[in-house]
């Protein structure tokens, strides 16, 4: 009797990555450089403790050294690795966000554990540690996504809680990104949509709350409904923000000629460095940044769409997530769309930590674009 020909399932190996995503993430830490020198460098040689106008450029070109480095490994790494450690990494980063309480704070703020020849800034790690955990959690989850008590309601206490930790920490922001990347993850995961609305009509009560109670947050959001009102407090830096961009026009005063960074922006390098792109580069400088974002977001929906498994998808999708809610909230803070909050752009404000861990998370977006899913069975017979 003849066999019948057995069907084969060919799977295909690792390609490249992304080339594409890859591009966009290395112009984007290249400006980043570039305009952290521009930026900081007026400033960092009039400053009586530094005197080196280069002194901003040497620390983040490092960081960008390093961080590529680290992206490069994270990307030779295949990404199921991440799934045995998250318990491991959900220890790890509640221990940083508390060891922040052990130092004095910085502009009244707990963000940061000193190092002595750099600051950790725990909630960089935690908004994508809530990304691994959702991920591997929702991968073995199933249809039990669908129910509220078992499927969504887990998720958000968890995301709750690390949220409430950097809030805690008086970093707003942060915290309304990983819940705002925890909804799209359950959406992305199979969460119900009656679910997730539900969800959202606890996260902006609860984000309202936060700013009513907290009187320098409440005196941020009036003045950011009419900053003139206080134009020496605490409309000041928003006002500085729009003369930067309002004077930049079109093409730009020039690269290296804002005058707004002599001293009128407070440092100008970190989460205000989009208003020094618009004055010294112009719209047409911005536009470039906004479409390298707008890029970046596309391959990320695209490296989801086309993971090899869940774990992939909910990875991608998280990842993206970080990177696109930031630099949304970031340029409609410096633009005045929305009320002040320490959000630095992503690849582009000057920080170590961040710049380090952004680049270790797209190591993995990138790891990820290289798996592809199984071809579809082929039969034996030619």
């Amino acid at each position: 009797m003849k066999k019948k020909p057995r069907k084969k399932l060919r799977l295909k190996k690792s390609e490249p990555v992304d080339f594409i995503l890859f591009a966009t993430i290395l112009m984007l830490v290249v400006i980043g450089v570039v305009m952290v020198f521009s930026a900081s460098a007026y400033t960092s040689a009039n400053n009586s403790a530094i005197k080196d106008g280069m002194y901003y450029l040497k620390k983040q070109a490092m960081w960008a050294v390093l961080g590529i480095s680290c992206m490069i490994f994270a990307m030779k790494t295949d990404y199921h690795v991440l799934k045995k450690y998250t318990k491991l990494m959900l220890v790890f980063t509640i221990i940083l966000l508390c060891a922040v309480f052990a130092f004095p704070p910085v502009n009244g703020a707990r963000r940061w554990i000193p190092l002595g020849f750099a600051s950790i800034q725990p909630s960089e790690i935690a908004k994508y540690t809530v990304v691994l955990y959702l991920a591997a959690s929702l991968d073995k989850k199933g249809e039990k996504i669908k129910s509220f008590l078992y499927g969504v309601m887990p998720y958000l206490m968890v995301a709750g809680f690390f949220a409430g930790m950097v809030l805690a920490e008086k970093n707003l922001s942060i915290a309304a990104v990983i819940m705002g990347v925890t909804i799209i993850v359950l959406f992305v995961g199979g969460a119900r949509i009656p679910h997730l609305a539900g969800l959202l009509g606890v996260v902006i009560p609860a984000g309202v709350a936060g700013i009513a109670l907290e009187p320098y947050r409440r005196a941020r959001f009036l003045s950011f409904l009419d900053p003139w009102k206080d134009a020496r407090g605490d409309g000041y830096q928003l006002i500085q923000s729009l003369f930067a961009l309002g004077s930049g026009g079109i093409l730009g005063e020039g690269w290296f000629q804002s005058r707004q960074k002599c001293f009128w922006i407070p440092e100008p390098h970190t989460d205000f460095i989009f208003a020094i792109v618009g004055e010294e580069l112009g719209l047409i400088g911005c536009t470039v940044i906004i479409l390298l974002f707008v890029v970046f977001i596309w391959r990320g929906m695209v490296t989801a769409s086309r993971a090899k498994d869940k774990l992939g998808k909910l990875l991608a999708t998280g990842i993206t997530a970080v990177i696109a809610l930031q630099a949304i909230i970031n340029m409609a803070v410096v633009t005045g769309s929305m009320p002040v909050t320490g959000v630095p752009l992503p690849f582009i404000s000057y920080g170590g930590s961040s710049l380090i861990f952004n680049l270790i998370a797209m190591g993995v977006l990138l790891n990820i674009s290289r798996h592809k899913p199984p071809a579809q069975p082929e039969n034996g017979n030619k």
